[in-house]
């Protein structure tokens, strides 16, 4: 199994970028996915999630209106666009493929090692 991010980097407040994240190893197409992420010093924060069918997105309220989840199973694909980065969206950045819920949170059965977003002028 794996899952491959791209796409990360350094941008000024207020620009965009676009993350990837390509899976292998697994029926992606299966799966309930989700982007993650951790700043330093911080747990592990829950970003947007997309079903298995991509019909329907969710999104945490520090990030709704300035990212969009989208995924493309033919080619066992999700992806992020995220604009109007701000200095807080600064994060290490997964994407994870949840296996299931408990007590109304997501367990991730499958997590990529991430790639870097630094939001800084």
């Amino acid at each position: 199994v794996q899952l491959v991010e791209s796409g990360g980097g350094l941008v000024q407040p207020g620009g965009s970028l676009r993350l990837s994240c390509a899976a292998s190893g697994f029926t992606f197409s299966r799966y309930y996915m989700a982007w993650v992420r951790q700043a330093p010093g911080k747990g592990l924060e829950w970003v947007s999630g997309i079903w298995s069918d991509g019909s329907k997105t969710y999104y945490a309220d520090a990030v709704k209106g300035r990212f969009t989840i989208s995924r493309d199973n033919a080619k066992n694909t999700v992806y992020l666009q995220m604009n109007s980065l701000k200095s807080e969206d600064t994060a290490l950045y997964s994407c994870a493929a949840v296996g299931g819920w408990a007590s109304g949170q997501p367990w991730y059965q499958y997590r990529g090692q991430g790639t870097q977003v630094t939001v800084s002028s």
